[in-house]
């Protein structure tokens, strides 16, 4: 095995380290964690929004649903948009967007103006997310210095959910829903100010190429497409909206490929994602982030519904995990980057992740918190946190700056999609096995405790499957990503273009 590591920004010719990029740092992480959160604390304050408002169950999940058809629809066109106009303009655009978005969310007065809200939310979300990590990747290029920040980054990308759960419930309770909305005008205008004060963008890193029209049609409505069919599969699988949808969305996403193919100017350059290593990231993140949303969904109604806690207790429930993946993504993950390859620090923090899910798939309605689920988060988030830190980093290596902004958003691209699947495949998993109970136990009508035995047997069910996704990917991480060096960065030097681009690379940082 062998280290390499980023030039020194001494090297002949190497520009100067920004001095405000810590501070920097600080607001691209509030912005982040912002997105983050509202993943999760719209979900808590879901069910009293609905009683204000008084919108049917069916609307019910159109809440999350038009977030997360705007916001996985037009992520890779937010991240070529980045990479053209400049991160930093899109980054704060996308902030104030964002809070005006959650302002008007907070303020509806009917079903028609949260769910307007809520997509411009996703809109403007899938501007600042790609814009949030592409920058990270081109202000730290030191490679010590990248391994914390991302460090930093990949604890907040995957605890901020479970945060969102406790600052969800205690809004709820203790204010009411809207302010699980209104509070991220706080976090947008505090990262905005911040971020024009202190982010610098490297001169030179934009892609000046015109738009790619053809490829933003076609994948923005393949992936809402897949996005949207995934959520209908939570109902009915068989169904032909469902199966229409599905066709749709492998038709387009194929166009899109044969498109991004023949084109000179991609909106996706087939380079991003067909080298190894960062194939080997989104696959593996992509199958992790299934089995994360298996434990805040079912957790969630394990710990309210079976064992009685409180909005504000659940959230804190969680906070073990959060600990873990800080721990793990800052000091195991910072310490161990620039030392081992990386395929070493995501696959057996997968695989530690797989034991932690196995541990609660253990649960039943007696079983304790402290015995059974404390045990499974903590070994959760320090496998998740010691994978999530590597992965962040490796998703924009080698790639040319010009390209950041599109790279940053497959990470997106893969985890909102791993998202929906992983809220389809393990709803489906959950009730099936929470039915086959009742028939195996020949149970017509449940009592409390019986309904509560069969939900809890689903859960596990649904555990034990999100434990296998997460094997997966700590194989696909092992396999897929060769040590570090993307296939671009070690082209001979020559002639080609290959040879030119790696030149201009964002560095690696371990191999």
């Amino acid at each position: 095995m062998s280290a390499q590591t980023a030039p020194s920004a001494a090297a002949a010719g190497a520009p100067a380290l920004d001095p405000r990029r810590w501070r920097a740092l600080a607001f691209i992480a509030l912005a982040q964690l912002m997105v983050v959160l509202d993943a999760t604390i719209v979900n808590i304050a879901l069910p009293a929004a609905q009683r204000d408002l008084g919108f049917s169950d069916g609307n019910r999940q159109w809440v999350i649903t038009a977030y997360s058809l705007a916001f996985g629809g037009l992520l890779l066109f937010g991240g070529r948009i980045a990479d053209m106009v400049g991160r930093k303009r899109t980054f704060v655009i996308g902030l104030l967007g964002f809070a005006g978005a959650s302002a008007i969310g907070g303020a509806s007065v009917d079903t028609g103006m949260l769910l307007g809200a809520r997509a411009l939310q996703g809109a403007f979300g899938a501007l600042l997310a790609p814009s949030a990590l592409s920058l990270l990747a081109v202000t730290f290029t030191e490679a010590r210095e990248r391994a914390k920040a991302f460090g930093i980054f990949g604890a907040i990308a995957g605890g901020g959910g479970a945060l969102g759960l406790v600052l969800g419930g205690v809004l709820t309770e203790y204010l009411n829903w809207r302010w699980s909305l209104y509070v991220n005008v706080f976090f947008a205008v505090v990262a905005a100010f911040g971020a024009l004060r202190t982010v610098r963008e490297p001169a030179g890193s934009r892609n000046t190429a015109r738009l790619d029209i053809p490829g933003v049609v076609l994948a923005t409505l393949g992936l809402v497409a897949l996005v949207y069919g995934f959520t209908r599969a939570e109902t009915s699988w068989t169904s032909a909206s469902t199966i229409g949808l599905f066709v749709a969305s492998v038709v387009l996403l194929a166009a899109f490929v044969v498109v991004e193919a023949r084109t000179a100017n991609p909106l996706l350059p087939l380079r991003v994602v067909t080298d190894r290593n960062r194939g080997g990231v989104y696959l593996s993140l992509g199958t992790a982030v299934i089995a994360m949303f298996g434990v805040s969904l079912f957790l969630t109604y394990y710990l309210q519904v079976v064992k009685g806690f409180s909005p504000v207790v659940t959230g804190v429930a969680f906070l073990p995990m959060v600990g873990g993946m800080i721990t793990g993504s800052t000091q195991i993950g910072a310490r161990l980057m620039n030392r081992i390859p990386a395929r070493w620090l995501m696959g057996p923090g997968f695989l530690v992740a797989a034991v932690g899910m196995a541990i609660m798939a253990g649960m039943t309605p007696t079983s304790s918190y402290a015995g059974v689920v404390l045990p499974g988060l903590i070994l959760l988030g320090l496998g998740m946190g010691s994978a999530f830190m590597p992965a962040m980093s490796l998703a924009t290596h080698g790639v040319r700056p010009k390209d950041a902004g599109v790279a940053s958003a497959m990470v997106n691209t893969s985890q909102q999609v791993g998202g929906s699947i992983g809220t389809a495949l393990l709803n489906t998993v959950a009730a099936s096995s929470t039915t086959g109970w009742l028939v195996a136990h020949h149970v017509a009508v449940p009592t409390a405790a019986q309904a509560n035995l069969a939900a809890v047997h689903g859960y596990s069910v649904a555990a034990w499957v999100a434990a296998a996704v997460l094997v997966f990917s700590s194989l696909a991480a092992i396999i897929m990503i060769n040590a570090g060096r993307p296939s671009g960065s070690t082209v001979a030097a020559g002639g080609s273009a290959e040879a030119a681009a790696a030149e201009d690379a964002i560095p690696l940082i371990a191999h």
